[in-house]
């Protein structure tokens, strides 16, 4: 085990990694009772967007399912495939972006996505100044500063630019800087619009120092984030997969029934220096926007849509086909199960 990843032990029994099928009883709510399966889950980057995975883990969902979590981070987000082929990481949560891209850049990769939690565009292009009539055409002749530190915003910011006739290659855009320094910049006037996810978007809302442009997950289905894993690890694994899908899907049940509070409330020890307005802001924008699927099905359309900003933006040079980076067999499974929401 590549000891160079930080790690939180998350309910269950410390210190082994179990590879056969273990069966425990349920009790009346569908929770496990008895046995335990061990699995390495590694998060790509800390985000809010991610709040269904931090709610599975903080609500004792996988162990619920009989499945002990130990949760790691990627040295960083453009590494987070290493772990998998290094055999350190039995699963990943991330962007079918990264499988694409790996696609591209390794003839032996076999990741596949199977199980989707954020199903919709969390970025958010916020002003200095209101903007209620937006058009993309505005960004033109504006200051504008987009996203470094990952490829995913861009490349679907770029795609809803040549939807709607422009250019994205003649926007002049700063594309260096991290979102902390755009959020100065635009504070300092130095900018007109910065691309952001959340909670950099509540900061500067919730202050006064920024308006909402555009929120991208009003585009519609942009497949955006979903456990992957190799191909033989969906095989060899697939009990302990199914049980941790299980546990996506009834967080996923239980988040869509409260309110942002009681979301924010539970995921707020994953964002210790983060004050609980701004983290209960951030929340409630993202569940008015949608960006969070109802059940664990990563849909054709929207990976297609993310897709084709992937091929448009020449980011690779073959965008790996629904077919060959999906398997939404287990999810499928899961959701005719019906199993019941967390409680």
């Amino acid at each position: 085990m590549n000891t160079d990843l930080p790690r939180t032990r998350w309910a269950g029994v410390h210190g082994f990694r179990a590879r056969g099928l273990m069966h425990a009883p349920r009790n009346d709510e569908g929770d496990m009772m008895g046995g335990v399966m061990a699995i390495t889950l590694q998060e790509n980057l800390r985000g809010v967007l991610y709040a269904p995975f931090y709610a599975a883990l903080a609500l004792g969902a996988y162990r619920r399912e009989g499945v002990e979590v130990e949760f790691v981070s990627a040295p960083e987000p453009a590494r987070a495939v290493d772990g998998l082929f290094a055999a350190t990481v039995d699963v990943a949560w991330g962007g079918p972006m990264r499988v694409m891209q790996t696609y591209d850049s390794r003839e032996d990769c076999d990741l596949v996505c199977f199980a989707e939690a954020v199903t919709r565009d969390p970025f958010l292009l916020v002003g200095r100044q209101p903007r209620p009539n937006f058009t993309f055409a505005d960004l033109y002749g504006a200051r504008v500063a987009i996203v470094s530190e990952v490829p995913t915003p861009w490349l679907c910011l770029q795609e809803d630019l040549r939807r709607a006739g422009l250019d994205p290659d003649a926007l002049p855009r700063i594309a260096n800087r991290s979102m902390a320094e755009n959020v100065a910049a635009l504070r300092r006037r130095e900018l007109d619009v910065v691309q952001l996810f959340e909670p950099f978007a509540e900061e500067l809302i919730s202050s006064g120092d920024g308006h909402i442009w555009y929120a991208a997950a009003n585009r519609g289905p942009t497949a955006y984030t979903s456990f992957y894993t190799r191909r033989g690890t969906l095989l060899a694994q697939r009990d302990e997969l199914k049980r941790m899908v299980r546990a996506l899907y009834r967080t996923q049940r239980w988040l869509h029934i409260q309110r942002p509070e009681a979301i924010a409330d539970a995921v707020q020890s994953f964002f210790p220096t983060l004050p609980a307005s701004l983290l209960r802001g951030a929340v409630a924008r993202y569940l008015e926007t949608g960006i969070w699927g109802r059940n664990p099905i990563l849909p054709r359309g929207g990976y297609e849509r993310l897709r084709a900003g992937v091929i448009s933006a020449r980011f690779v040079r073959q965008a790996a086909p629904f077919e060959q980076a999906v398997d939404n067999s287990i999810a499928e499974e899961i959701v005719r199960e019906d199993p019941p929401p967390l409680n």
